[in-house]
């Protein structure tokens, strides 16, 4: 299920004996188990009535044995499992598929259930692995082990939209006045991760509050990741063939310490990916997204507008010969010179003519 699913149940005090956190995100996952937390144990009972364990550290038979100890002191409990992918069977129990490894620690799990203590959650978390590249095997893994949870709630990573969405959301909820525009280029830089959202977001409601102001040259300067905008900028730039505005974009990269090299390995992603857009005939941004996707790239809409400007402005030939003035640039980059800047102008320069 999803977070929201989870805590839709939470709020009609539907409180399973057991659930899994499962995956990296660290927001939907603290948010969860807090959410869980309140609803269940009062306030003046969580002293008593929260317990903490971790797998690396405690065996799964351990947890289940506290789990079905009655106490008077703590009509409702919460037992939070850290790690718990370390329960899985390792070695020769793991090759097998209902070995003895698995007896030990799924079928225990699964036999507690059966008559689950009243009164007790157990709150397992698997935050290692990711549902998709390298992780999935693994992630699959740990679903299995704990299949007889009955609730699995992933906490994975955001889509760019959903990102959009809960920084809205907490932005109204802090009454942070933040533009659209701002606001995009927060989710932009912090890479749609909901945990630093919400930092920053804080972080910025306090500087409103204490009488500063929000524009772009702040959220530069307070959002240390906000600069890598200024590379998307000279992109538009050199997309536009604004050669002015392009030396001036550069001329900030350089005061604010921006590791060039670097700025042109975005810049040659930009182009690369928009001379893909031209030769597949993608045609909108939206398709751009759409096909992104499917190749397993997720990709914000800004990003897909950026590419799509920049597969409207070049032609096929022109974006190939402004990666082969990347490629120089870089070799120039790498040789001994006074300053970095000067190949990214003579570079800025030879694209723009």
């Amino acid at each position: 299920m999803t977070p929201q699913q989870f805590l839709t149940q939470i709020r009609q005090k539907k409180f399973p004996p057991a659930c899994l956190l499962l995956g990296p995100e660290t927001y939907q996952r603290d948010y969860c188990r807090r959410a869980l937390i309140e609803a269940f144990v009062p306030q003046e009972e969580r002293e008593t009535g929260l317990t903490r364990y971790d797998l690396e550290e405690t065996s799964l038979e351990t947890v289940l044995e506290d789990a079905c100890t009655l106490t008077l002191f703590a009509p409702r409990r919460v037992i939070l499992v850290r790690n718990a992918e370390a329960a899985l069977p390792k070695g020769r129990a793991a090759s097998g598929a209902e070995g003895e490894g698995e007896e030990g620690g799924s079928m225990a799990l699964a036999r507690y259930l059966r008559r689950p203590t009243e009164g007790v959650v157990l709150v397992f978390e698997a935050a290692r692995y990711a549902p998709e590249g390298e992780d999935k095997a693994r992630f699959e893994r740990v679903r299995k082990f704990y299949s007889a949870v009955p609730a699995i709630v992933e906490c994975v990573p955001l889509r760019p939209e959903q990102a959009r969405q809960l920084a809205a959301s907490l932005a109204r909820k802090a009454n942070l006045p933040i533009q659209e525009a701002e606001l995009d280029l927060l989710v932009e830089a912090l890479g749609a991760d909901a945990a630093r959202i919400a930092a920053e977001i804080e972080k910025l409601s306090l500087w409103v509050q204490g009488g500063g102001s929000l524009g772009p040259a702040e959220m530069a300067r307070l959002v240390p990741e906000a600069r890598s905008a200024n590379i998307f900028e000279l992109s538009d730039a050199l997309a536009a063939r604004d050669r002015l505005r392009a030396l001036e974009v550069l001329d900030v990269l350089v005061h604010q310490s921006e590791y060039l090299p670097l700025a042109l390995a975005s810049l040659s992603s930009q182009l690369r990916l928009a001379l893909a857009a031209r030769q597949a005939g993608w045609k909108r941004p939206e398709q751009i997204q759409t096909e992104a996707a499917r190749l397993g790239v997720r990709m914000w809409p800004e990003r897909a507008r950026q590419i799509f400007r920049t597969a409207s402005a070049f032609p096929k030939e022109q974006l190939v010969a402004a990666l082969r003035l990347v490629h120089e640039a870089d070799r120039a980059l790498r040789d001994a010179r006074p300053d970095d800047r000067i190949p990214m102008e003579s570079f800025i320069f030879r694209l723009t003519r």
